[in-house]
């Protein structure tokens, strides 16, 4: 018989279970980082020293009442903001304008509000024309699209209704499906427990977890009260 029978293992062969190798290989790299983020205003510090690190496909949670400085973190994450000091990293970018093309943000009150005059539809559309400047002929058509772009959070809204009509939890997750339309790798939204009890609280935290596994988003959501994301976020950062 020629040859080895115990031929020594290369380097193609997978690491011992339980060493460093391996460790180091169970370990995803995360796609979103902060180290020392710190930004000041004319009145000072709106956030400081702020560190975070969040793999692909997680579930984030910046928690903090209104003057925290939790609407610019959000926005600095999602490289709509420029921080005065640390580092933000998103997907492997760190330059704001390459952030903001694997990022999106839902509705953020003052940065892009939706309009509560316009149908579903014709929110989901103005998105789309200014994504590929198209708008389908037919109307079954058009509902059809609708539902398509609503699937991933888990929507089944009438076409027709409009936004200001909508529930809190339904208004913010169509803010999500519209940010989703932008195929983003990071998905950001504040206030997300704006106008809601802490039962419904709860409910759009399961929605936001069931979101980043259906559509293998990574999120990073503000609100007031973390309580209501007990066990379903991966990361919580308090201001």
């Amino acid at each position: 018989m020629t040859g080895n029978a115990h031929p020594e293992r290369t380097a193609t062969e997978p690491p011992a279970s339980g060493s460093p190798e391996a460790a180091e290989q169970r370990s995803p790299a995360p796609l979103v980082t902060a180290c020392g983020l710190s930004l000041k205003g004319p009145r000072g510090w709106v956030y400081r020293d702020v560190d975070l690190s969040l793999t692909e496909g997680g579930l984030a949670v910046v928690s903090g009442e209104a003057g925290t400085g939790r609407t610019c973190l959000l926005l600095t994450l999602a490289g709509r903001m420029r921080p005065t000091s640390g580092e933000v990293t998103v997907a492997g970018q760190a330059a704001a304008a390459t952030i903001q093309r694997v990022a999106a943000i839902g509705e953020t009150e003052g940065v892009n509000d939706l309009d509560d005059a316009l149908t579903v539809t014709e929110h989901v559309f103005e998105r789309r024309h200014l994504r590929a400047g198209l708008l389908p002929r037919r109307p079954a058509r058009r509902d059809e699209e609708v539902a398509a772009a609503l699937a991933p959070v888990g929507l089944a809204l009438d076409p027709g209704t409009p936004t200001g009509d909508l529930g809190p939890r339904d208004r913010h997750l169509l803010g999500a499906a519209l940010a989703l339309m932008d195929r983003p790798r990071l998905l950001v939204l504040d206030d997300i427990d704006r106008g809601m009890r802490g039962d419904h609280q709860r409910e759009m935290w399961e929605s936001l977890r069931a979101l980043t596994e259906r559509a293998g988003v990574t999120i990073v959501a503000g609100c007031v009260d973390a309580a209501p994301a007990s066990g379903l976020a991966d990361l919580e950062v308090v201001l």
